[in-house]
């Protein structure tokens, strides 16, 4: 059972060299796995991560695949095993820094495999249209520990503003999904992980990558409408039903089209993030 991958909230990465891990009936809810083929998965068993990959049968859920990066040398067999995977969702790929990455990956998949570019880099973070914009890409999600690395930036939120939103408006005038954020670094601690997780909704996140189980239901809930905001929604809708087009008013607030179009939005969102059969 799995929601549909324009709404997955929860994206929950799975070392591929680890099958007793990959997902199976009755698992962890994640909207959306990973199978990880890159960081995950130490140089010597990238052979052996690639064999239990192509070992997945037809019965089981849809997974994504992160393969390695464009620059490196296992880059097109881990395309090639997934490729052939009968349960494949999509690719998620490393490093992207350019669209012709996006679009040399989905030449070697199956037409109209999505392809999620992890932008990690500065370089990335400058080129994000472009990628964005690349038609192959279907979302793109925000490495921020290769990203800190490779910048030195703290925790202050101001220095995290300009590459999270130029991810976001990327994403938007692109016509994608909102992006989706990094993983928090806290296994443990719930609360930490639905906080970090309010917060990226609230700069125009639609997701997050999850590096453990635990942080599945406090990802799942963050992205989700909330009941006091679903109630709201149906309000309106109910509340403009016979007006004509014309603004109305509800609880003390004016109701125009963007509002309007705001709680359609909210009603569609949690409808399309149960589960459907897939």
């Amino acid at each position: 059972m799995v929601p549909d991958p324009r709404h997955a909230r929860s994206w929950l990465f799975t070392p591929a060299d680890r099958p007793e891990r990959y997902p199976r009936p009755g698992g962890p809810a994640a909207d959306a796995v990973v199978l990880d083929l890159e960081d995950a998965v130490a140089p010597d068993r990238k052979d052996f991560a690639r064999a239990c990959l192509g070992r997945l049968d037809a019965g089981g859920p849809p997974v994504w695949v992160r393969v390695n990066d464009r620059s490196d040398d296992h880059w097109r067999a881990d395309l090639l095993v997934a490729a052939r995977l009968p349960v494949l969702a999509g690719v998620m790929l490393p490093k992207a820094e350019h669209p012709e990455a996006v679009a040399a990956t989905a030449a070697l998949l199956p037409a109209d495999t999505p392809v999620v570019a992890l932008v990690e880099t500065s370089l990335g973070i400058e080129n994000a249209f472009a990628v964005a914009a690349e038609p192959a890409t279907f979302a793109l999600a925000f490495g921020v520990a290769d990203f800190r690395r490779e910048t030195g930036l703290g925790d202050a939120p101001e220095a995290w503003a300009y590459p999270r939103t130029r991810l976001v408006l990327a994403s938007r005038a692109a016509g994608l999904r909102g992006p989706i954020d990094g993983p928090a670094m806290q296994l443990d601690d719930v609360e930490a992980v639905r906080d970090e997780a309010l917060r990226g909704r609230s700069g125009g996140f639609t997701g997050k990558l999850c590096l453990h189980p635990a942080q599945i239901a406090p990802v799942n809930a963050a992205f989700s409408p909330d009941p006091e905001q679903l109630a709201w929604a149906r309000r309106v809708v109910d509340s403009v039903a016979h007006s004509d087009g014309a603004a109305v008013r509800l609880d003390g607030e004016m109701i125009d089209r963007p509002r309007l179009e705001h709680a359609r939005d909210l009603l569609a969102t949690a409808a399309a993030q149960e589960p459907t059969s897939g």
